[in-house]
């Protein structure tokens, strides 16, 4: 029959197992997930060498700490400044166990200052630890074992600055790589590509809404609109230059946002951010409902992944890193993006084209997917704007 509808037998068995295929990676990213889906657990971490003494500032996210050691004493839901003070001997004794220092080969105890600092960032509210060590002889070489966090968040990552001099390393610590070596030997500064590329891929393919976005406009990218109904595209190629413009423009849009942010060139309170990304869901997953953008998607790509660009933006923010080091960071993280944004396109893609002339594709899945996305977008928007996310 024209239109594709799926014959019994094992051509509906097919057609089932691809729409199991297609639920899980189109609507995956609400299983297990709440409004949470974009709050990335990151600690920044500073170490300043001068001779033999060792200076650090670490930076801790109050929600983190709050799952580690409990800081919300009366249960409200929200952390005071008086909760948080009176819990600074948990927090310093939690993360001095996480965090153990060897300069020269030889380890070196850390000593906290009693005073606990805050600190507004664009991920959240975190408290600020400073601490010293002394080495027996001038340090060359710092090794770091860092822990905080993994034992209850495998999507924890540890961003840590090293510095002496004018030399200068960042380090990226993860469940998988707990231990990093920073050697001095006069040579300048030297800046993870390959860690900043890895946490680019992590960085997409944890963060759900900016995968739900793209998947949500690439949903109808395998179908035509003929006489106000969506019905199977025939060509190959027409989808693949449709989906190669949706995903050069996001890859453009969010590009530029993703360097101005970086570099604070551009600024936007986080939660708007957030919100602004949520929203951006919803409105791609009502022009698949109420289709206004038809051949027109990209355009829809371009101006959210502006906004996604800046929830990018975030991490190397937050990460305090030196303009000098910025380039490479960001080139690196942004090739991550990319590569594990069209690893994603890559799985999906054949799925959809495979599914599309089956009837409940256009008829249902699509409609209620977008439904169900549009709910879960607008579950995001309110839940980050009241400042949960």
């Amino acid at each position: 029959m024209s239109g594709g509808v799926c014959p019994r037998g094992r051509g509906g068995l097919f057609g089932r197992w691809v729409l199991v295929l297609l639920t899980c990676v189109g609507m995956g990213v609400g299983c297990g997930t709440t409004a949470w889906a974009h709050a990335v657990s990151d600690s920044y971490l500073r170490v300043r060498v001068e001779e033999r003494e060792l200076r650090g500032e670490w930076r801790l996210a109050l929600h983190d700490l709050e799952v580690a050691v409990g800081l919300d004493g009366n249960g409200d839901g929200s952390i005071t400044w008086g909760e948080l003070k009176s819990r600074r001997d948990a927090v310093v004794t939690y993360a001095s166990a996480q965090l153990r220092v060897k300069a020269g080969g030889a380890a070196v105890p850390l000593t906290f200052e009693s005073e606990m600092q805050v600190d507004p960032l664009a991920n959240g509210t975190y408290a600020v630890l400073r601490w010293r060590a002394l080495a027996a002889v001038p340090v060359r070489e710092i090794d770091l074992d860092y822990q905080v966090f993994f034992e209850g968040n495998a999507l924890h990552r540890g961003l840590a600055l090293v510095e002496r001099g004018t030399e200068s390393q960042q380090l990226v610590f993860s469940p998988g790589t707990t231990r990093g070596t920073v050697v001095f030997d006069g040579g300048g500064s030297a800046w993870g590509f390959g860690g900043f590329l890895r946490e680019g891929l992590w960085h997409i393919w944890i963060g759900y809404d900016h995968v739900l976005f793209l998947l949500t406009l690439l949903l109808p990218s395998v179908l035509r609109r003929e006489g106000g109904v969506w019905v199977p595209a025939e060509r190959g190629r027409a989808v693949g230059l449709e989906v190669l413009r949706v995903v050069t423009a996001f890859t453009v849009a969010h590009s530029v946002t993703l360097s101005l942010g970086a570099f604070g060139w551009l600024t936007m309170p986080g939660r708007w951010v957030e919100v602004g990304i949520a929203g951006s869901i919803a409105v791609a997953a009502l022009n698949n409902l109420f289709p206004v953008a038809v051949g027109r998607v990209w355009m829809l790509a371009f101006g959210f992944g502006l906004v996604h660009g800046l929830g990018f933006a975030t991490v190397l923010v937050d990460a305090g890193l030196p303009p000098v080091a910025k380039t490479t960071a960001l080139l690196g993280f942004n090739l991550g993006v990319e590569l594990g944004q069209l690893a994603i396109v890559a799985v999906f893609l054949p799925l959809a084209f495979a599914a599309r002339r089956q009837a409940w594709y256009a008829a249902r899945w699509l409609p209620l997917g977008s439904l169900a996305t549009i709910l879960l977008a607008l579950h995001w928007m309110w839940e980050r704007w009241r400042g949960m996310a």
